[in-house]
């Protein structure tokens, strides 16, 4: 199983069926604050919608396609951080995360996303990272900005949310960078 220690207080496990009701609570208890940039939250309003979503992730990893993981902070699931995708050809990995609402401004997620980073470029020996967010989410947005991901232009109406296309700003990191900047 997948285990990975960031610091003192916080860690990626591999998703487990075992966390759906934890995943699902969190994901309830966010959701008018996650549906404004996330579109999946219409299709999940139960238990067993989130239990199919791991087992999606678990397939993913058992191809060696992506890696989904919970964020745990100081020994609870306080979110969601995956490599949503992985282009084994290419050496690209696709970072996507979401974090429950009441978790927000403690550094979690940059420090997941540097992590995650760190893990795709140094251990993986990938040469890409990539984050996209939607051009008016700002909290997302600034995470890769914060860990020195280029700015490499923007994809209209790159995503559907319920009743409205947002275009996406996509950040890019790659290999030689991220070794320069340690």
């Amino acid at each position: 199983m997948f285990e990975y220690k960031i610091d003192e207080e916080l860690s990626l496990k591999l998703t487990e069926l075992s966390d759906a009701e934890r995943i699902f609570e969190l994901t309830d208890q966010s959701r008018a604050y996650l549906r404004e940039w996330l579109p999946w939250l219409e299709m999940t309003t139960k238990v067993e919608d989130t239990k199919a979503y791991i087992e999606s992730c678990r397939k993913s990893y058992a191809e060696n396609k992506g890696l989904h993981t919970v964020i745990v902070y100081k020994n609870e699931i306080v979110g969601v951080a995956s490599f949503n995708e992985i282009d084994w050809t290419n050496k690209i990995a696709a970072i996507g995360y979401w974090l429950g609402q009441q978790y927000q401004g403690n550094g979690i997620m940059t420090r997941v996303a540097k992590a995650l980073t760190g893990y795709a470029l140094d251990h993986l020996k990938l040469n890409r990272v990539e984050i996209r967010a939607a051009v008016e989410n700002h909290k997302s947005r600034s995470i890769p900005e914060r860990l020195g991901f280029v700015n490499e232009g923007k994809i209209r109406q790159s995503e559907w949310l319920y009743d409205h296309y947002v275009d996406h700003v996509v950040y890019g990191m790659i290999a030689k960078d991220w070794n320069s900047e340690k």
